[in-house]
């Protein structure tokens, strides 16, 4: 059976494990029930999540133009201190912005390579732990706007990581800390100006992932320099799959590519 679309990030459901979905324009699988089987991935094109056109992938599913002109791929995105929606000044769409950022917002911890500290919208939870390969997190702080989660985060990166080790969470090397203790240490270090939002009562979000067995290493695939791989699906966490091979693929750097799945 083949299933052919354009790829945006994995469709996940809470469960355990988690359940994940590939959401197609016309069709959706179901890739929990492909773990064992074999499967063959092939590149077909582009089609830019924004405009939609067939033009080559920049960056976040986006051709080049739409990364530097839509309001879905600005600076404050990444970096949530720069959001200026509160302050009623425009980046690109202030509609948008707003729209965004001024709702509310978590500060978080998770275990997932190692201790790290995050920002998302409420409505994402626990969609961004999933996300990112987290198997304990904990909110420490609900801001009412994405500026002050952002000037959270900023304050206590210089305490605890902001970035996954891609490679240690997919391999399983991880490194756990109590997150509620860490969550009342780093109290000490919130901005005076968020500190009124601060989460003392939260507990710990386990989260399982439907992995049949960790590989020793990883080795990962790009359709740009292999548009076409075979491989025995042996489990997903995070965006990933991976392989009984050892190799991975990171579906959401790949989104706007357009692709034919074949079960084998």
């Amino acid at each position: 059976m083949t299933y052919q679309g354009v790829l945006t990030k994995m469709q996940t459901q809470y469960g355990d494990p988690i359940e994940y979905y590939l959401v197609f324009k016309e069709d959706f699988l179901h890739l929990n029930t492909l773990i064992g089987k074999e499967i063959t991935l092939k590149m077909k094109g582009y089609e830019c999540l924004y405009c939609h056109e067939p033009k080559e992938i920049f960056r976040q599913g986006f051709c080049k133009s739409c990364f530097f002109d839509s309001a879905q791929a600005g600076d404050w995105i990444m970096r949530p201190e720069l959001s200026k929606a509160h302050l009623n000044i425009e980046d690109r769409d202030l509609d948008y912005e707003k729209k965004v950022q001024l709702q509310p917002h978590i500060v978080y911890l998770a275990n997932s390579s190692h201790l790290k500290v995050g920002v998302t919208r409420k409505t994402q939870l626990p969609t961004r732990w999933i996300d990112q390969g987290a198997h304990e997190a904990i909110e420490i702080l609900e801001a009412p706007n994405r500026y002050l989660a952002g000037i959270t985060e900023v304050a206590l990166k210089d305490f605890v990581s902001d970035k996954t080790n891609w490679r240690k969470m997919l391999t399983n090397q991880t490194q756990d800390e109590d997150l509620a203790v860490m969550r009342d240490r780093l109290k000490v270090h919130i901005p005076s100006e968020a500190l009124p939002y601060y989460l003392d009562k939260t507990a710990e979000i386990a989260i399982h992932f439907p992995v049949t067995a960790y590989p020793e290493k990883v080795q990962s695939i790009g359709l740009k320099k292999t548009p076409t791989f075979t491989g025995e699906l042996s489990g997903i966490k995070g965006q990933y799959l991976i392989f009984k091979d050892q190799r991975v693929f990171n579906v959401r750097s790949h989104e706007g590519f357009v692709v034919s799945i074949n079960i084998n």
